[in-house]
């Protein structure tokens, strides 16, 4: 079998779904002609060289490979999806509002088929009438593992981890949990929230904002990760994620990560967390209404793209959940490690190809 893949190889989520896409397809035996988005940098995973081998040739080979009857797999946004390499183009996406609007659609319309992560947002696109659209679900990255490390004992450790954004409601996740646990030494709050689209200046303004001009003992702010390596010892270290409050998510990789590790995750019932997180093998909460998606900066009213709303939460229902993720800390998420079995990036390989076929 032969397929164009254009996709990034980088750092950030899709790059991370890049690489594990391509491994599956690299044990499958496809012949792949590998077209990167950006400049190749697969420095953040641990490449077996065979592995590293077989990406490197399917670059120096793309043209080999490259014909008008080969189906292209295109793993990027709608917004940049317009154009083509071959006649059938799959695009694999990710959507988090709520609202396509005419130039998505457009856009999602135009692939010969567009497959969603998710069925909350494949439903959106479905039900606004685009009959290719498809969904599929990711799977647990087989580099993350449970370290056996004993980091913090004494303390419970609570972690947030992803671009910080109004979007997954970081502001108000770290100001609820400093309102319950603020300078309580029991407790210790890490955050890896850098968004890589502010500058250090405006990231030390967006914290400060957040921190109301206080200073805290039990809150430290981590910089941004490089490595998957130094991923995984986070989501060890911690004893319950709270990244998975996000109002609006394609997936939610750090809390599904994280549960899938063993550890607890705070999880808002809604978007496509519905998808893995479940009663068994998350603390759930509720949501408490919607409220608009745009903060001026990377979702913007009356824009082409990224309208609508997001899910909302409100404080009390959320301290509630902190005190049940409380009496589970000491105690491994048995569901969560069996979601991590299930959810393989060999399954999402099979339903993406499923889709082709």
């Amino acid at each position: 079998m032969k397929i164009i893949f254009e996709a990034p190889i980088n750092s950030l989520s899709f790059g991370n779904v890049a690489v594990n896409l391509l491994r599956e397809m690299w044990k499958k035996g496809i012949e792949v002609g590998l077209f990167p988005i950006g400049k190749p940098d697969a420095s953040a995973y641990e490449i077996e060289s065979e592995f590293g081998s077989w990406i490197q040739n399917s670059i120096n080979n793309r043209f080999l490979v490259l014909d008008k009857d080969v189906p292209c797999i295109k793993l990027w946004h709608l917004n940049g999806s317009d154009n083509r390499k071959t006649e059938k183009q799959y695009l694999v996406t990710f959507y988090e509002a709520s609202q396509p609007t005419f130039v998505e659609k457009k856009l999602a319309k135009l692939q010969t088929k567009t497959l969603f992560c998710g069925n909350y947002a494949n439903d959106q696109f479905r039900n606004a009438g685009c009959d290719n659209a498809a969904p599929f679900l990711l799977g647990f990255d087989p580099s993350f593992h449970i370290t056996g490390k004993k980091y913090l004992p004494e303390r419970v450790h609570f972690g947030i981890m992803g671009k910080f954004e109004k979007r997954k409601h970081t502001a108000k996740i770290i100001q609820t949990w400093l309102e319950k646990y603020g300078n309580n030494p029991k407790y210790l709050l890490s955050c890896c929230v850098t968004n890589p689209f502010f500058s250090g200046e405006q990231m030390q303004q967006l914290i400060s904002s957040t921190l109301g001009g206080q200073r805290y003992s039990n809150v430290n702010f981590l910089p941004y990760f490089q490595t998957n390596k130094e991923v995984n010892d986070f989501l060890n270290a911690i004893d319950i994620d709270l990244s998975g409050l996000s109002g609006a998510e394609g997936f939610g990789l750090p809390s599904f990560n994280a549960t899938c590790l063993g550890k607890w995750s705070v999880v808002l019932n809604a978007t496509a967390h519905k998808d893995w997180a479940t009663a068994d093998n998350s603390i759930l909460v509720e949501p408490s209404g919607k409220i608009p998606i745009y903060d001026g900066v990377f979702f913007k009213e009356n824009d082409m793209f990224n309208q609508g709303e997001i899910f909302d939460w409100s404080k009390e229902s959320v301290f509630e959940a902190f005190e049940k993720a409380e009496v589970k800390v000491g105690t491994v998420n048995e569901e969560g490690i069996k979601t991590g079995q299930e959810f393989t990036y060999a399954r999402t390989l099979d339903q993406i190809l499923a889709a082709i076929q």
